[in-house]
């Protein structure tokens, strides 16, 4: 008797762990599925753009970023349309802030436990704000964190996205001639969360020819655009300028197929 016990209690315990295994794999399924159709390009997507301050960033440089988001929207429709003309409109932006900056910034660290701490980091970071914010856990295809500083020396610009997945977090040092800028970094992150990858070298230069918006410019420099996923716009074989407005933003051909835009 005690031994048919033991095989019935064996039995179930093998029954659930199965049942739970299977309710993992296909939620897996079904976010690669959801990841996947982000990139089809058949309405726009949802992102949710939320803007998180450090002491001392100017207020009014803050309201002028937040003006200038429904142009960074136009700039990436006319984007898409070089590539797809009649797709829909590819990003619809929900701004939510600003909101102080009160959990430490995640900071990405190597190996299997470095990624767990980041992991739980970055979610106490968004959990943070989001409860302050009331930005929704479901309903966005993308969540988008640019963090806002005061301009210092060091010219913070740097970022810490999911490749491919649906958080983004971008850092850059906000006044009132850099509002472009600080959207150019944003965009990068957010086009990480969609499969892109950095186009630029170890020496921070755009690589040649995914890092550059018209490759087949002849002559090839000086580039009118800076490619949203290398950081400048080349104007010589050697010498590189930092964008500065939105009408220098492009999606290069590289990009454009790394997101689905172009096959």
């Amino acid at each position: 008797m005690a031994g048919k016990k033991s095989r019935t209690a064996f039995r179930v315990r093998v029954t659930l762990l199965l049942c739970v295994l299977a309710v993992v794999v296909l939620y897996a399924v079904r976010d690669v599925l959801v990841r996947h159709a982000r990139t089809e390009w058949r309405r726009p997507l949802d992102v949710a753009f939320v803007v998180v301050t450090q002491p001392g960033v100017d207020a009014s440089a803050v309201a002028a970023l937040r003006a200038r988001v429904p142009d960074l929207a136009a700039r990436l429709t006319s984007e898409l349309h070089r590539y797809r003309p009649d797709a829909p409109a590819p990003v619809a932006f929900t701004l939510y802030g600003p909101t102080p900056l009160a959990e430490p910034l995640p900071v990405p660290e190597d190996g299997l436990l470095g990624a767990v701490r980041y992991a739980y980091g970055l979610h106490r970071f968004t959990g943070d704000i989001d409860g302050r914010l009331g930005v929704p856990k479901r309903g966005f295809d993308a969540r988008l964190y640019l963090v806002l500083s005061a301009p210092t020396d060091r010219a913070v610009v740097e970022g810490m996205s999911e490749h491919g997945g649906r958080i983004g977090v971008a850092r850059a040092e906000l006044d009132a001639d850099t509002v472009d800028i600080a959207l150019f970094v944003a965009t990068h992150e957010l086009f990480h969360t969609l499969g892109a990858g950095d186009h630029y070298g170890p020496d921070g230069r755009a690589l040649v020819p995914d890092g550059l918006a018209e490759p087949e410019r002849s002559p090839l420099y000086p580039q009118e655009f800076a490619e949203v996923m290398a950081r400048n716009r080349p104007v010589s074989p050697t010498s590189e300028q930092r964008p500065e407005s939105l009408a220098e933003l492009a999606v290069g051909p590289s990009t454009a197929r790394e997101v689905g835009w172009r096959r």
